[in-house]
């Protein structure tokens, strides 16, 4: 229960200010139709997510526990400076080139895609290979995701101003670093 918990926690910070969250919002304000917005968003997380978990799971297996313990504590640390670097929406990810195929395709697409590499599937990765769950962290990782761009899309850029991004940015860094602490001396 402790996988589902705190993927759900970190990546739900994590993902505040993140440049999925800014895409969301662009989708958001582009085509103006949360429900298929929202699907798309579901289906590319539990994709990215369960094959980050995935990864996460079996990287356990070739290394010994005193090398993943280092693996694991060193990388929580690395996210937990990561957390504290704003992140911003390339020019680029703006337009998604799936528009072409509508709200649910190309947030489906663009969402993947723009995940690949990210601080929350990277994080994945490393919760997976912590708790050993792929289930839970999937779930997790997928609600984190879900709860934090899910008002993105509904409410849209009336509640972006308002957030304090330096503070959950921070809190966040704080987790991960409590993370990496907790694996290094596991």
């Amino acid at each position: 229960m402790n996988g589902l918990l705190v993927s759900t926690g970190v990546v739900a910070l994590a993902e505040i200010g993140d440049k999925t969250q800014l895409l969301a919002l662009v989708l958001a304000c582009r085509w103006g139709k949360p429900v298929p917005i929202i699907l798309g968003i579901f289906l590319a997380t539990v994709l990215n997510h369960a094959a980050a978990a995935l990864v996460g799971v079996a990287v356990t297996d070739f290394l010994g526990p005193e090398i993943l313990k280092w693996v694991l504590g060193l990388g929580f640390l690395a996210m937990a400076a990561w957390m504290l670097v704003p992140d911003k929406l390339d020019d680029d990810e703006g337009e998604p080139r799936a528009a072409k195929y509508g709200p649910f395709l190309a947030t489906l697409v663009t969402f993947f895609l723009v995940e690949m590499g990210d601080k929350t599937q990277i994080a994945t990765v490393a919760l997976a290979a912590e708790f050993q769950n792929l289930w839970l962290v999937t779930l997790g990782t997928t609600l984190g995701m879900m709860i934090a761009n899910v008002p993105v899309v509904i409410v849209g850029n009336k509640a972006a101003g308002r957030i304090p991004l330096a503070l959950v940015r921070a809190v966040s860094a704080a987790i991960f670093a409590i993370l990496g602490v907790m694996a290094l001396l596991w």
